[in-house]
């Protein structure tokens, strides 16, 4: 049974056909009472008071909202800016200015000012909506700007707004007739977002997303997924990100479910042990410092309580073996995947809020093989996809209702087709691929061919079940000087095998061999240490020099490159105690390794890797 609530007649027969204002006041209308939005006052601790809306609340606040955005001149095609974590402000205002037929564009809360001033350009948006104080001096500087249309700011925080219009002024009595007639008439083909890449090269593109094309992901995703009805979503990734506006702000709508908002993404391990949700989704490097943060509790067990971990691990892997060739498991071992998953797995998974959960999945880079088949340890399958935003987010999944293949990116979902280039490229095509890129002047460039075929820039194949296996970035390829191509992706996710390596970059363009940057991993190194009695100073940069730690990486980089062939081998690596991250630079707010950035910071480093 899927998550979407019945409908009425007050919706358009065609489920495709249906816009985000409609599914609004069908939730307001049968689920007036149904939890539709929670957050968490701010607080220090992480302790502050919760407050929620129901659906009828939901529907009410966003009309009152819309009349603030038209007081203010936002109409119909209009283009609003916004960057805010992800607060009730940010989520109601999204959807009262779709309410108004205006097109809401978030922005990520890391984005340079040049980043930010291309996409003000290209939007050509006269408002923007912020946060605080910290936003307001990085916007103001635009509104001065003779090539920037934008002559407003809005101010989330009370006390931040200085000149600039406060939120709060924003609520207020809906004007009569006229703004009733224009509340609420968006059509299936009407822009619903545009959402900017998030550029791992070059400057961010504004793909142009509409209402038709939504519902087609939506309707297609329901198909692979199995959930509760009206099931919580906890909500921590950017709104400026595909897969958090698909889960986080339409997919709610679509199924009437309880969005809990998570304004710090550093504490949403918090929210999942108060929630205990029955979905979670988490790009790669989420599933791997959870799986770290859980390998290094582990690690500190007495042994006879690993052993008995252990088998239930053992226990829980045979059984999604099974479930993975479409085979019913035989009696006796699910009579025993059902005792070592009550005795052992769920109180362990509890601890962390993970015991309900029943779909997880991932999507937005290639996913170690290693972190998937530790967490099949527990029980829970990570449903691995694939997607871009020009698909509207998911174009393939593995589901546990049509099947899946650990390592792999599952099937096509229903609203898109694929196929593979004589190089390897992914092509897609199908109703939930966008129209395309936004132009200043208003107008969409296509990326499509002829036929409709959209040239994604991944690498993959696929299997004779039909199964999606990726490669890697079709712009990322190393070619050695040899003129072997090296996957990076399948290199790199074979050296974090390793709890100690968290993360890892490998170069070789144009070079006879490979070289690596690693970093170790802030929550297992110290838990390694502790287990085999390292002691050093000066915290993770000391444990990075102790020759104990540096013997151990050079076994993980020799057992790593026997599971490669000779040119896919690392022949010298540098070993990093500072993570990388988006504040940073070396990551997207979406995690995705920037290796233009890395290479150029560690420049010398690298360099240095090739000097005899």
């Amino acid at each position: 049974m899927t998550s979407a609530p019945r409908t009425t007649g007050d919706l358009p027969d065609d489920p495709v056909g249906r816009t985000l204002p409609q599914l609004l006041a069908r939730n307001a209308r049968e689920y007036p009472q149904l939890p539709g939005l929670s957050w968490q006052s701010a607080d220090p601790d992480g302790d502050g008071d919760w407050t929620t809306l129901g659906w009828a609340e939901i529907h009410e606040h966003t009309r009152s909202l819309a009349a603030g955005y038209r007081a203010l001149g936002v109409g119909r095609g209009d283009h609003v800016l916004m960057m805010m974590s992800n607060r009730p402000e940010h989520w109601l205002s999204d959807l009262a200015l779709v309410r108004l037929g205006a097109v809401p564009v978030s922005v990520y809360g890391t984005a340079a000012p040049e980043q930010i001033t291309h996409i003000a350009r290209n939007c050509r948006a006269r408002l923007a909506v912020v946060e605080g104080a910290a936003q307001v001096a990085v916007w103001e500087p635009l509104l001065a700007d003779a090539a920037t249309p934008l002559e407003r700011l809005v101010v989330a925080e009370a006390g931040a707004e200085g000149a600039h219009v406060p939120y709060a002024a924003l609520l207020r009595e809906p004007a009569p007739e006229q703004f009733a007639k224009e509340l609420d008439a968006a059509r299936p083909e009407d822009p619903l977002t545009v959402v900017y890449t998030s550029g791992t090269t070059g400057e961010p593109k504004g793909v142009v997303l509409t209402h038709r094309e939504v519902m087609s992901n939506a309707l297609a995703l329901d198909a692979v997924v199995e959930l509760p009805p009206h099931v919580e979503h906890i909500c921590y990734l950017p709104f400026a990100h595909i897969a958090e506006r698909m889960l986080g702000i339409y997919l709610p709508c679509h199924r009437a479910s309880h969005v809990h908002l998570c304004a710090d993404p550093a504490r949403v391990g918090e929210v999942v042990r108060k929630v205990r949700p029955a979905q979670f989704f988490g790009v790669p490097r989420i599933w791997e410092k959870l799986s770290a943060a859980v390998r290094a509790v582990l690690s500190l067990m007495p042994a006879e309580q690993r052993t008995v971990i252990d088998r239930a691990f053992e226990v829980a892997r045979e059984h999604v073996g099974y479930r993975e060739r479409g085979e019913t498991p035989p009696a006796e071992l699910e009579e025993r995947y059902v005792r070592a998953r009550e005795d052992v797995l769920l109180p362990l998974l509890a601890a962390g809020g993970l015991d309900r959960v029943t779909w997880a999945a991932s999507a937005s880079a290639p996913m170690s093989v290693d972190v998937v088949r530790f967490w099949a340890g527990f029980g829970i399958v990570i449903m691995d996809a694939w997607g871009l935003t020009e698909t509207t987010g998911v174009a393939t999944s593995n589901s546990p209702k049509t099947g899946f293949r650990l390592g792999s990116v599952g099937r096509p979902v229903e609203s898109v087709e694929i196929r593979v280039a004589e190089d390897g490229e992914i092509l897609v095509r199908g109703p939930s691929v966008f129209s395309g890129y936004l132009r200043p002047d208003g107008s969409v460039r296509s990326a499509l061919d002829a036929d409709g075929w959209l040239a994604t820039g991944d690498i993959g194949r696929t299997d004779e079940d039909g199964y999606l296996w990726l490669t890697d970035r079709k712009k990322e390829m190393i070619i050695t000087s040899t003129g072997k191509n090296v996957s990076p992706a399948l290199v790199e996710n074979a050296l974090k095998e390793h709890p100690l390596i968290g993360q890892a970059m490998v170069h070789g363009d144009n070079r006879s061999y490979l070289v690596a940057l690693l970093v170790l991993d802030a929550e297992a190194a110290p838990a390694w240490a502790a287990a085999n009695g390292v002691q050093a100073d000066g915290g993770p940069a000391g444990l990075a020099r102790h020759p104990a730690v540096r013997a151990e990486v050079d076994r993980a980089v020799a057992a790593a490159n026997t599971r490669l062939n000779r040119t896919e081998q690392v022949k010298r690596y540098e070993l990093l105690a500072e993570e990388w991250g988006p504040a940073t630079g070396e990551l997207t707010p979406s995690l995705k390794m920037r290796r233009r950035v890395i290479r150029d910071k560690y420049a010398d480093a690298l360099s240095g890797l090739y000097e005899d």
